[in-house]
């Protein structure tokens, strides 16, 4: 049975999870996946035309989606059609994952003792949690809190004042000072003028080498994760909402905001205070001015500035 490393998991059958559909495959739910990761044990979900693609080829047991997306779907799997997807989606990983909706504090933190860790080096007042794996020379700044299940690599830095939940980390990470790492995002669902949380149960990956400076927010996933590549560098006060990847060898300068699902190649740069919309894919080699607003996709080796970010040719030949 798979289970998932940072949030319990309670078992049910996808009759008990839809009493009041008709099910003709019915089995033990593994888990909530994303279209091109689901297999078939797996409940996934198909909301966006956006996804056809993913939705044409996906392995997974069952999908929620609308009548009208469903034609995009293989044929031989079962489907639960439903008026809002994320709002049903909501439903049932609360119901799976009922922890998964709030950050609760993790009771589990101590100062942990220095026999334990011998080759780490922990400054004043730092605790961590059940399970906690930090590699060989790695150092852990005051005040930080690294909570349960987390795994840091060895010749990690970790500044003072940072918090990280529900992440992976590589090996060779800097991570500066009052960085807040894993936490929820920002996902809610207006429903009848009320906003319903959308539980989060991805998790934060950060390969080797990559350095991230003070203050930066990065929010866990919330059914896929969030992930940085590796020797990506991050300037101060940048966010990183749910689902976004960042490839390898980018340059993010600071106050950057990406909102959720977006994909960023590898070699990208991009100028302070620029802001990425959701659900965006950005090539390789892209260059991003500073203070652009970029609300459409974007190719392989483009340069673009501006608001709404157009190439630098049709930018400059505007300012004219």
């Amino acid at each position: 049975m798979a289970s998932n490393l940072f949030f319990k998991k309670k078992n049910f059958k996808v009759k008990k999870l839809f009493p009041n559909v008709e099910i003709y495959q019915d089995f033990q739910v593994n888990s909530v996946k994303p279209l091109h990761l689901a297999s078939k044990k797996d409940i996934t979900f198909f909301d966006s035309i956006k996804y056809k693609n993913d939705a044409s080829l996906t392995k997974g047991g069952l999908c929620i989606t609308t009548e009208k997306l469903k034609k995009y779907l293989p044929k031989n799997l079962p489907k639960i059609l439903v008026k809002n997807v994320l709002y049903e989606l909501a439903k049932v990983l609360k119901k799976i994952y009922p922890t998964s909706d709030i950050d609760y504090p993790d009771l589990t933190l101590k100062i942990l003792k220095k026999k334990k860790l011998k080759s780490v080096k922990f400054g004043n007042n730092v605790l961590v949690g059940l399970n906690v794996k930090i590699g060989k020379n790695s150092v852990i700044g005051s005040n930080s809190i690294i909570e349960k299940n987390v795994k840091i690599g060895k010749d990690c830095v970790i500044g003072s004042g940072v918090i990280i939940k529900n992440s992976l980390i590589g090996d060779r990470v800097i991570i500066q000072d009052n960085c807040k790492i894993g936490q929820k995002g920002f996902g809610f669902i207006p429903i009848n003028k009320r906003n319903i949380k959308f539980p989060h149960i991805g998790k934060v990956i950060i390969e080797d080498d990559v350095e991230i400076a003070t203050a930066c927010t990065i929010d866990r996933g919330s059914i896929d994760d969030t992930q940085i590549g590796k020797n990506t560098y991050l300037d101060n006060q940048v966010h990183i909402a749910h689902n976004v990847k960042i490839g390898s060898n980018c340059m993010i300068a600071g106050q950057v905001g990406f909102a959720g699902s977006s994909k960023i190649g590898n070699h990208v740069s991009i100028g302070g205070q620029a802001g990425i919309s959701g659900h965006l894919k950005i090539g390789n080699n892209v260059k991003i001015g500073g203070g652009s607003g970029v609300v459409k996709d974007i190719g392989d080796n483009e340069i673009v500035m501006g608001y709404p970010a157009v190439p630098i040719r049709e930018f400059l030949k505007n300012k004219k």
